[in-house]
């Protein structure tokens, strides 16, 4: 009873660094970003939040607030629902509160794995592991973005995000026009990928039952 149903716009930042989380965001057609910003106000990607799981683990954790950004790289809708009340009910019923962590484990997966991409593997690779995780968790075989905000979120430059798409696109394995990525074959571009979109994939469906397997 406590959920409510809510738009989030392209580009709406849902909370800020250091911000007490008092709302928790269970996307269904929106993807979220998790960004951390530095004091110059440069930013890098940290996890990508879907219809998977939500937006505020601070919140029944106990920690009241992150150190990160909240920002919508996918727009769509979402349920809302206070942090208390799903602290309350973290805390009452069993099977939540082990959902829930399973879900959190999930996230330091992807949060580790984004850490190790990042150092170790190209802009063309993170590109295509962002676009994948990316479409893991939308209804079509597109993303709605700008190469702006991508550079943002995998923290390279625009000109780097240019170019990895620039090859990407003449080797077929995605369509870009102006502010729309589209993937004609998926199964290419994992192979493309490096084995970090692997690895995560993997993790999620294992503590993560209820995700559908494709």
């Amino acid at each position: 009873p406590g959920l409510r149903l809510v738009g989030l716009p392209l580009g709406h930042i849902l909370h800020e660094p250091g911000e007490a989380i008092r709302d928790i965001y269970f996307p269904i057609d929106a993807v979220i970003s998790v960004l951390y910003v530095t004091r110059e106000g440069a930013t890098a990607g940290l996890a990508t939040i879907g219809n998977e799981g939500l937006l505020g683990i601070s919140a029944f954790m106990s920690g009241s607030s992150t150190p990160s950004r909240a920002i919508v790289q996918s727009a769509g809708n979402a349920y809302r629902i206070s942090g208390e009340l799903l602290t309350g009910e973290f805390r009452q019923e069993a099977e939540m509160q082990r959902l829930l962590l399973l879900y959190t484990q999930s996230v330091i997966t992807q949060i580790a794995q984004t850490v190790v991409c990042n150092r170790h593997h190209t802009i063309y690779q993170q590109l295509s592991r962002w676009l994948l995780h990316t479409l893991d968790r939308l209804p079509e075989n597109h993303v709605a973005t700008t190469q702006e905000m991508i550079a943002g979120i995998l923290g390279v430059r625009r000109e780097g995000v240019t170019l990895a798409a620039k090859k990407l696109q003449e080797e077929g394995l995605i369509d870009n026009t102006r502010g729309r990525i589209s993937i004609p074959d998926r199964a290419r571009l994992e192979q493309a990928t490096c084995e970090c979109y692997g690895v995560v994939r993997s993790e999620t469906l294992r503590l993560l039952p209820y995700l559908p397997r494709h």
